[in-house]
């Protein structure tokens, strides 16, 4: 795919697949000259998919492999919802579909209004009004006005929550099929709402569906819509549901599949580490504490220490989906139903485990998207202590890896800098992912049951939570999969800093029966003996380490190389390369071949 040319693009055209939302009043102008500036200086990005929002990534073929990650990653489900995924657009996650002001003239293209409309102003300020209606009529019949324009712009959330579109239909249509089931509607008119529901699904996913802030979120547009093109039969649809069960079971399909999505990547990455941990099984370098030089392991065996951590990551989100795997649909407001629903058939279609048992609790609580914060701000965690090695091993005092040219940056001043920013970028967001986590933490501390309208505010931070989290775990597998390593630097580097002193302790344990707390002593001498000669413990003669205490002889030179101290280390779980590969097999086998 070629690159677009960002001069020939019209003024707020969006060819990064991002959905529009169009700003009101004076501010337009402002955000339409920022929005081109954007596609202006990322000329060079916008065939990744992904700029302006992630990691400056050149055009390389890497950041088509991102990319290929990534949309492996969002078709991962163990279940499928409804009759069909939604349609994906590039780095887009749920397709490029526009936010209309309601005085804004309607799109001649625009299946949601059928209607010819004279492009005057009578035509606008009339549908304007009646969209207005519209919303009154599905939820206000006792309001005798409409919202001011201030409560339509902090109440409308159809700017964000139309990513839930793909899961909204879906369960509609279980819905529908339950009501007639049960015999609450007829056949036929189920089969009316399904087939619409079927063609607005379409509508969505092709990127024509117009939708209205007047009519406030998802549920309410699709509503209205399926109205329009259907009549009578599509309002029974909300026959024993409410908003808040709805989206309660929307938001829980979203996030189940933002955990699907999650573990497939993390899976890749996991895979992409263990690949280069079997390259450099033997391949020797520093072990820190307190970043200060310790004992010499191998990299092979650091790689593997995130291979578990991305494991635990990946139990976590699996835990989080056990729990979050019980459908709401059918609590209504609170209080339940009193039509004869059948909530288990719903459940089951949608492919929940079970209908959750409390009704106040279905529709009141989000420990579910909790869940999947918490899981997601320990991954951050993780990629970004991962990531702050990544930048100082690349750093030319550490020298010990070299980052692709794909996932780094130059400097506009300094002409040999190689700056590592995809890392970098990587181990700042980490503190976006914990910040989503603690901003629903505090919306939902003071909440009594059952639903109240703060609960808006929790789909926002897990879609960015998701969208960042994601981002950066791609991102992090390509890097590794680029990354050049350097052995020579590594082994150098690991006999700097006396890290065979434990295995000369070790010796004196082992060899001469010495206590460890005597042996340690015993050696902490030899250390500050060669620490005043700027030498190594090897450099040291006999006599001088005879001179400290007569039970080192001739042995002790056995254990003092770096590879020596690496190959003793056969203990489960240790460092010898040996069980270094023993421990890349059983990592195949358990995250790998026995996962996924």
């Amino acid at each position: 795919m070629q690159p677009l040319d960002a001069d020939l693009l019209e003024e707020g055209a969006d060819p990064l697949g991002a959905a529009a939302v169009h700003r009101q009043g004076e501010d337009d102008h402002r955000f339409l000259g920022e929005d081109r500036l954007q596609i202006v200086e990322g000329r060079h990005l916008l065939a990744t998919g992904l700029a302006p929002g992630g990691p400056d990534v050149e055009d390389h073929h890497l950041a088509a492999e991102v990319g290929e990650l990534r949309g492996i990653a969002l078709h991962v489900q163990e279940r499928q919802i409804g009759h069909g995924r939604p349609h994906l657009h590039g780095g887009d996650l749920e397709g490029p579909h526009r936010i209309r002001r309601d005085d804004e003239e309607p799109d001649q293209k625009d299946e949601q209004t059928e209607t010819s409309f004279d492009h005057d102003s009578t035509a606008v300020n009339h549908m304007k009004e009646e969209r207005k209606k519209a919303a009154r009529d599905l939820w206000g019949g006792h309001f005798a006005g409409g919202p001011a324009p201030l409560m339509e712009q902090i109440n409308a959330s159809i700017d964000f929550d139309k990513r839930l579109w793909a899961h909204d239909v879906a369960g509609s249509i279980a819905h529908a099929r339950m009501l007639a089931a049960a015999g609450i509607i007829a056949e036929a008119e189920r089969d009316a709402i399904i087939a619409g529901l079927e063609r607005i699904r379409d509508s969505i996913a092709q990127g024509e569906f117009a939708f209205s802030r007047a009519l406030e979120d998802i549920h309410l547009n699709i509503e209205a819509r399926l109205t329009e093109m259907i009549g009578e039969p599509g309002r029974k649809l909300h026959t024993a549901r409410s908003r808040n069960d709805q989206v309660a079971t929307d938001f829980r399909l979203w996030v189940r599949d933002a955990v699907d999505r999650a573990d497939a990547l993390l899976r890749a990455l996991q895979a992409v580490l263990i690949d280069r941990a079997e390259e450099h099984a033997a391949t020797v370098m520093p072990g820190f504490t307190h970043l200060q030089a310790a004992q010499p392991v191998t990299f092979g065996h650091h790689l593997l220490a995130y291979v578990e951590m991305f494991g635990r990551d990946r139990s976590r989100f699996a835990d989080a989906r056990r729990r979050l795997n019980e459908c709401p649909l059918g609590a209504a407001a609170l209080a339940g139903t009193g039509f004869p629903i059948d909530r288990e058939a719903t459940a089951r279609e949608l492919g929940f485990d079970r209908p959750m048992a409390n009704s106040i609790d279905a529709v009141s609580d989000r420990d579910f998207a909790l869940d999947y914060l918490a899981s997601a701000a320990i991954c951050a965690v993780h990629l970004s202590r991962f990531a702050e090695e990544l930048v100082l091993w690349s750093t030319p005092q550490f020298g010990f890896v070299r980052m692709a040219e794909a996932f780094s940056s130059g400097s506009s001043i300094m002409p040999q800098k190689r700056n590592p920013d995809a890392a970098e970028l990587v181990r700042a967001k980490s503190g976006r992912v914990i910040g989503r986590l603690d901003a629903l933490l505090i919306v939902l501390k003071g909440l009594p049951l059952a639903y109240s309208k703060d609960l808006q505010e929790d789909k926002e931070g897990v879609f960015d939570a998701a969208d960042t989290l994601e981002l950066c775990l791609a991102a992090t597998a390509e890097m590794v999969r680029g990354m050049t390593i350097f052995p020579e630097r590594m082994r150098e580097a690991a006999g700097v800093g006396y890290t065979t002193a434990t295995d000369l302790a070790d010796w004196l344990v082992r060899e001469k029966g010495v206590p460890f707390r005597d042996a340690h002593a015993i050696v902490a001498r030899v250390v500050a003996l060669a620490e005043s000669r700027g030498c190594g413990l090897e450099d040291l003669s006999i006599e001088d380490l005879r001179g400290i205490d007569p039970r080192l002889d001739e042995g002790v030179f056995e254990v003092l190389s770096v590879e020596k101290s690496v190959t003793s280390r056969k203990s489960f779980g240790g460092t010898a390369p040996e069980r270094v590969r023993e421990a890349i097999a059983a990592a195949r086998e358990r995250f790998l071949e026995g996962a996924g």
